[in-house]
């Protein structure tokens, strides 16, 4: 199977009277794909996990918490995998990677149905699913799209991640219906199936970079770019730092902690949201209902996000992100103990919209602070302290439970890290870069001497295999 000819989707030369319209960009192509590799990728990880939960625990005789581990191993794991992750997809494109992760993660989830012992879980869950996935989604396919937009960045990457909030609309009650019919083993085994007839053949379109194939990011045409319109794509990839530089600099450690922390929210939610519910009084189904109403907003609401992105600062709209988390959980928590469903269910929607905006940013800052020419190899050498936090939020809050009785104090902990947040993704301002500008986001402006012949060389550079794209017209 081949993949698509990049020429009957995308062009160079700009449109003439006797073409209607320019052909789709191809980079456009990969957002769909991204988004369908997150709803798979995410929801074999994350998003069923609550719904095995109690037929697995319940037959096999296991603690919640002996269940949960797998997800603590998992980000672990996951934090280390990543700075290979990301590198690969830097010089080879996340294609093979790809289809080598699918037939990992599928091998897990068969695995899986036939589980009878506790350490068979967490090896399977925790490490060979764990890395599947990471080969599969987020990652690989937020590198690949940041690296085809820089201008309409925000609004491609905020497009992309709405598979990943799609995957608790559609993956959980999918999951929740084949338990129901056919009893959890058969149930993982369909999943397999359906993770591999879907993450297939989407792989076929990953594409490293739009330089590879005579492209130019945000679907520009050669005209375009001669007369300046790519100035400032092409700036911001000569002026990328490496993952040695950008380690470096003190704005990748706020990052890092800013984002790791303003994210404890949604592990913590998704994992605990329905025994919460449950602490206070609520029925099961209605705890499922909120997560459900926290994830349609944090879907619909990814592209609007993504919208404003490219057009204001980043770092801003992330401060006005983290403090709607902070909002959003201190409601959740009061309105809950004293029986305010109205103001609970809004809660709980502040929360969604907050998460909405969660990916698109972190996806921008990373891109627009460090430059996308080493996007891979600088967002995985972050990944050790931002999951190491994430990993430990799930045990920690079960260990409040233990001692305390309740979730309360450990959401309002998680609501006190979101101001954190607050505090440090406002000092992280945007590194010093060779031919940076004044873009809001730290992108680079107009091209400097010498920009334009580190372009033209770069794919040699990143590729040595493979000839120099001609440059005619």
């Amino acid at each position: 199977m081949k993949g698509p000819d990049l020429a009957d989707v995308s062009v160079d030369a700009a449109p003439t009277p006797a073409t209607a319209r320019r052909p789709i960009y191809f980079g456009w192509w990969l957002v769909g794909a991204a988004f369908t590799a997150q709803l798979i990728s995410v929801g074999a990880q994350n998003y069923v996990f609550g719904t095995f939960q109690t037929p697995m625990t319940d037959e096999l005789g296991w603690s919640r918490s002996e269940f949960v581990l797998a997800r603590t191993i998992g980000m672990g794991l996951f934090a280390f995998t990543g700075l290979f992750i990301g590198s690969y997809v830097d010089r080879h494109g996340g294609r093979r990677l790809m289809r080598a992760g699918i037939a990992i993660l599928a091998a897990a989830m068969l695995g899986q149905s036939y589980v009878q012992e506790l350490w068979q879980w967490w090896a399977l869950n925790g490490v060979l699913l764990t890395t599947g996935a990471a080969m599969t989604g987020n990652l690989v396919v937020n590198v690949t799209v940041a690296k085809w937009f820089v201008e309409k960045r925000g609004r491609a990457v905020g497009i992309s991640a709405m598979g990943v909030s799609a995957a608790g609309i559609l993956i959980t009650p999918l999951a929740s219906l084949l338990i129901d019919d056919v009893g959890w083993r058969e149930a993982w085994r369909w999943l397999a199936l359906g993770a591999v007839l879907v993450i297939v053949p989407i792989s076929f379109l990953m594409r490293r970079a739009p330089e590879d194939h005579g492209l130019h990011p945000d679907g520009k045409s050669a005209d375009e770019v001669a007369r300046g319109g790519g100035a400032r794509a092409a700036a911001d990839f000569a002026s990328s730092l490496t993952r040695g530089q950008a380690v470096r600099t003190r704005s990748f450690y706020f990052i890092v902690l800013a984002f790791g922390l303003g994210g404890l929210s949604i592990g913590t939610v998704l994992i605990n949201g329905i025994p919460f519910m449950e602490d206070a009084g609520y029925s099961r189904t209605t705890g499922a209902l909120m997560i459900t109403i926290a994830s349609i907003p944090s879907m619909v609401t990814k592209p609007i996000w993504g919208y404003f992105i490219d057009r204001l600062d980043a770092r801003r709209m992330s401060v006005a992100g983290f403090i709607l988390t902070a909002i959003a959980l201190v409601t959740v928590v009061v309105s809950a103990r004293n029986g305010a469903d109205l103001v609970l269910f809004a809660g709980f929607f502040i929360l969604g919209v907050g998460w909405g905006g969660f990916i698109p940013l972190q996806e921008v800052i990373w891109a627009s602070f460090f430059g996308r020419r080493y996007l891979g190899a600088v967002r995985s050498a972050g990944m050790p302290f931002a999951l190491g936090l994430s990993a430990g939020a799930p045990v920690l809050t079960a260990l409040y439970f233990d001692q305390v009785g309740n979730y309360d104090g450990a959401f309002l902990a998680v609501a006190a890290f979101a101001l954190v947040a607050v505090v440090l993704i406002s000092f992280a301002a945007p590194p010093q870069r060779p031919d940076a500008g004044d873009h809001p986001n730290g992108v680079a402006g107009p091209l400097s001497a010498g920009v334009a012949s580190d372009i033209a060389t770069a794919r040699v550079i990143d590729h040595p295999r493979e000839r120099r794209p001609s440059t005619s017209t």
